[in-house]
């Protein structure tokens, strides 16, 4: 176990270095393995980039400078994956522990880079890629052409729909990352960005556009909410007249903004989804 109060000190110590001119000409190896501990508790899930306390999601500063000081100490060098070449500062996460945790990653395209967390008994799905920093929970479906960006946190038994994107969210440190919590259900094609929540248990439909700049309109509370889906509830994308309708350039026309509406999670939902999870087990 890794001791993590003396962990955050020394990835305070090192930033303060940084930013007192420490460049990756100057690092030394003991620099470096500070670094390298770094990556290997965030692969054990002993450290995270966010934690929920009291229903609220905070970023964990420390954790994300330590994620920027790997960029800032390290150099790009030449890598290989399979027979592709590729310059980078960081490899790819060594993948021997998933097969004793059951843990699979299908080839030809699962990419999942060095100092990203994968559960127990979760699935990844070629070609799909977790990036640094994100933490995938246990029995979660990263499905094909799926991309869980940096820092973004996916909890148990979440289901990631193909061609489904969760952003990244590095800078500014403070900032909390995209987040997905347990038995959520994202269908194909939608979109998670700018730190934005996925409540826990919520089914979303193919396409969804979920961001805190768009509006959720909850049926279930009668309220319209930015940046979070309340949890418990079927989401999908609807369309609302803008207030630029009344532009010459729409003359004879209506223009429209996306929007998200949000209900209760119908019976029939919760067992479809339920099917699913009894065909993968």
């Amino acid at each position: 176990m890794t001791n993590t109060n003396a962990l955050e000190a020394d990835v305070e110590d090192l930033w303060q270095r940084r930013e007192d001119g420490l460049t990756a000409s100057d690092a030394t190896h003991a620099h470096l393995a500070t670094l390298d501990a770094f990556l290997d508790a965030l692969e054990a899930g002993e450290v995270r980039a966010a934690e929920s306390s009291g229903g609220e999601w905070t970023a964990n500063e420390w954790v994300k400078r330590g994620i920027l000081l790997n960029f800032a100490l390290r150099r790009s060098r030449q890598r290989t994956y399979g027979d592709v070449g590729y310059n980078d500062v960081l490899p790819l996460r060594d993948t021997a522990d998933l097969a004793r945790r059951g843990t699979r990653n299908t080839p030809d395209g699962t990419v999942i880079r060095r100092g990203a967390y994968l559960g127990d008994d979760a699935i990844m799905m070629s070609p799909s890629f977790v990036n640094v920093g994100a933490y995938v929970g246990d029995r979660t479906l990263v499905d094909s052409c799926d991309t869980v960006g940096s820092c973004a946190q996916v909890g148990d038994d979440v289901k990631l729909g193909a061609n489904t994107l969760l952003g990244g969210v590095l800078e500014p440190v403070e900032s909390a990352p995209v987040v997905v919590e347990d038995d959520v259900s994202l269908g194909a094609g939608c979109r998670v960005t700018s730190g934005f929540v996925v409540g826990e248990g919520s089914v979303v439909g193919e396409n969804t556009l979920l961001t805190p700049r768009i509006p959720v309109y909850d049926l279930v509370e009668e309220e319209v909410v930015y940046g979070h889906l309340p949890p418990e509830r079927r989401a999908f994308t609807r369309y609302v007249e803008s207030s630029v309708a009344d532009h010459d350039l729409f003359d004879g026309g209506g223009a429209y903004k996306p929007a998200v509406v949000a209900t209760h999670v119908e019976e029939e939902t919760l067992e479809a989804t339920e099917r699913e999870g009894a065909l993968r087990e």
